[in-house]
C-alpha cells in the first residue's frame, strides 16, 4: 500500500467517509459455518454492498469465529439478524427488491446469461442441504454457477464472491 492510499482500519468509524454502496442484498439462509459468514462480510465489504441479511442458524455478531475472518467488516457493512428468512424475503419483494436464488437445478440460469436487476437480494443457502424449498418460493430468480467438476459445488463464501463480482462487472461497477 502507498501512503497515498488510507488505512482505514486505524481510522475511526465516525471519521471514515461514506462509500457509495452497490444495491445489492444478500441474504444467508441457515449458512453452518461462522467462518463462511466471516468471510462474506469481508467480500461484501471489498464490494461495497448494501446489506447482508442473516437469517436462522447462520451466524451473527458478536461471534468470535466469525470476528476471526471477518476481520472487523461486520463493524461497517450494514446487517441485520431475521428468525426467518422467508419473513426477510417477504420484506424484501414488498420493497421491490428482486430475489434471486443461487443454487443447482434445472430451471437455473447460467450466472453468465442472467441480467441482474438493480437492486437485487442474492440469496446463499446451507453448505449441505442448499436453499430449502420454502425460501426458494420466496425467490424470483434461480440462477447457477457453471461447474466443470465432478462435485457439481463450491465453497459458499467462494460461490458468494464469484456471483457478486459477476454481478458488479455485469453493473460496470468496478471502475
Amino acid at each position: 500500500m502507498s501512503e497515498l492510499e488510507p488505512h482505514y482500519a486505524e481510522t475511526p468509524l465516525e471519521e471514515r467517509p461514506e462509500i457509495a454502496r452497490n444495491p445489492v442484498h444478500i441474504v444467508l439462509d441457515n449458512i453452518r459455518s461462522a467462518f463462511n459468514v466471516g468471510s462474506i462480510f469481508r467480500t461484501s465489504d471489498a464490494g461495497a454492498v448494501a446489506h447482508i441479511h442473516l437469517c436462522g442458524m447462520t451466524a451473527h455478531p458478536p461471534h468470535k469465529k466469525l470476528e476471526k475472518t471477518a476481520l472487523g467488516a461486520f463493524e461497517y457493512v450494514p446487517w441485520t439478524y431475521h428468525e426467518r428468512t422467508t419473513d426477510c424475503l417477504r420484506q424484501l419483494g414488498v420493497e421491490g427488491i428482486h430475489r434471486v436464488a443461487i443454487e443447482v437445478s434445472d430451471e437455473a440460469i447460467d450466472m453468465h446469461e442472467f441480467e441482474w436487476p438493480q437492486p437485487s437480494v442474492i440469496v446463499f443457502g446451507n453448505e449441505v442441504t442448499g436453499i430449502n424449498d420454502r425460501v426458494m418460493k420466496h425467490c424470483d430468480s434461480v440462477v447457477k454457477i457453471p461447474m466443470l467438476g465432478y462435485k457439481n459445488s463450491m465453497n459458499v463464501a467462494t460461490a458468494y464472491g464469484v456471483v457478486l463480482y459477476d454481478i458488479l462487472a455485469k453493473w460496470k461497477a468496478l471502475k
